[in-house]
């Protein structure tokens, strides 16, 4: 079954930098979309960044210019190098994977991790 394991959090000082990696198991990264979440406490879930099967990538705009979005197809993980973090990125995230390749959809994710805490204080 799909697995989706992410690593890489903690806590850091504004400006600083994280890389989160999302390690996949039963799923391709060559044939789907996935991508990377964030939850506040007490804030809605926050699509960050996708990228898609042919390697097509999103940003939202609140990290657009300081995350990007990367995948090792031959070891399908994917990975989030966060750059000049600001308090306001603190939360929980987790990546996601959709059934198809696209991410121009609005089909759900429907495989998710357990996510991984970035504190940034």
């Amino acid at each position: 079954h799909v697995q989706l394991v992410e690593s890489g959090g903690g806590s850091v000082q504004a400006g600083g930098s994280l890389r989160l990696s999302c390690a996949a198991s039963a799923y391709s990264l060559s044939r789907h979309c996935i991508g990377w979440f964030r939850q506040a406490l007490g804030k809605e879930r926050e699509e960050l960044a996708t990228v898609s099967g042919n390697g097509d990538v999103t940003y939202a705009p609140s990290v657009k210019g300081r995350f990007t979005i990367s995948k090792d197809n031959a070891n399908d993980t994917l990975y989030l190098e966060m750059n000049s973090l600001k308090p306001e990125d603190t939360g929980m995230y987790f990546c996601a994977g959709r059934n198809i390749r696209s991410c121009a959809t609005n089909l759900p994710f429907r495989y998710w991790g357990q996510g991984t805490q970035v504190t940034v204080s």
